[in-house]
């Protein structure tokens, strides 16, 4: 058994900065992830991060995670499987069937996508269904895509593919794109980009790849032939962990998270985009202070 007085769970932003400050702090730790940067892996372009005019988020990753190793953090590569309290410990259980004993949690899991729930969606996934505009783009050079959604994420995947494809349909439930204005400036100025407002996916159509979706656009119904469409409506927590340790949330399933990123069961400190901190505005930049103000948190109670 792995003895820590931390365990910082999740390798995005929020946990590899956290590891970064626990570092510092000259604190126990172990930090538990499978993919260092987590989500923020799949943006293909970072204009708003200090100091990086303009990155991928794969590139910010790889520079987050090569300051952790700088700082032999002890790290391991896996997933959580189960996690207990203990007396005053957390006993906590990997896919790699070691076993975690610590003194206080920094739980940095993360937001996971959000699907359609339409038939087909599940069976056509990696057929045709991507999640991950960033990941696939390049299997459809020269074909015609289309992408989901009105947000930040939606818009920057539209952009990007609009590099590779001859054909980006955004379909978008609301009468106005959403997020940044230099974003939705450059989608409304793209000749490759054709935005449906007003439009819902009603049908996802093939056998053994996708063929075409029906939308339902002001009420009327219409067929699109496409290669690809890209799912980009949003994330919510992921909600596993949370439910093990029983964390007190908001409707949402968001971990309610004091100012100094605490939750409602002692030892237990939450940071990034599973928490309501930050005035719920879900950036990098804030999941990275969200995780160098809770390593603070455990610092300050080991010294207490």
């Amino acid at each position: 058994m792995i003895k820590k007085d931390l365990c910082v769970i999740g390798s995005g932003p929020a946990g590899l900065t956290a590891a970064v400050y626990g570092a510092r702090y000259k604190i126990d730790q172990v930090i538990v992830g499978n993919l260092d940067g987590g989500l923020m892996t799949t943006s293909h372009k970072i204009c708003n991060y200090p100091s990086e005019t303009e990155i991928s988020g794969m590139e910010l990753a790889q520079k987050m995670s090569k300051q952790v190793a700088n700082l032999e953090v002890d790290k391991i590569t896996t997933n959580v499987e189960d996690i207990e309290k203990k007396d005053d410990s957390f006993i906590i259980k990997l896919s790699n069937k070691e076993i975690i004993e610590a003194k206080n949690i920094i739980l940095a899991t993360g937001t996971i996508h959000n699907h359609l729930g339409i038939e087909n969606e599940e069976k056509l996934a990696g057929k045709g269904i991507s999640y991950c505009a960033t990941c696939d783009a390049m299997f459809y050079r020269g074909k015609t895509v289309a992408v989901i959604g009105g947000s930040d994420t939606a818009n920057t995947a539209s952009l990007y593919l609009a590099n590779v494809a001859d054909k980006v349909y955004q379909i978008y439930r609301r009468s106005e794109l959403r997020g940044e204005t230099a974003w939705i400036d450059q989608v409304k100025k793209n000749n490759k980009i054709e935005v449906i407002y007003n439009a819902n996916v009603r049908k996802i159509n093939g056998e053994e790849k996708l063929e075409s979706i029906e939308i339902e656009e002001n009420g009327e119904k219409k067929n699109i032939e496409l290669d690809g469409m890209f799912v980009e409506i949003g994330s919510k927590p992921d909600t596993n962990l949370i439910e093990k340790l029983k964390l007190e949330t908001d409707e949402a399933s968001y971990i309610k998270t004091k100012p100094d990123q605490s939750t409602s069961i002692s030892g237990v400190y939450a940071a990034g985009d599973i928490t309501t901190n930050s005035d719920n505005f879900r950036q990098i930049i804030t999941a990275c202070s969200e995780g160098s103000i809770a390593a603070k948190s455990v610092f300050e109670k080991l010294q207490k």
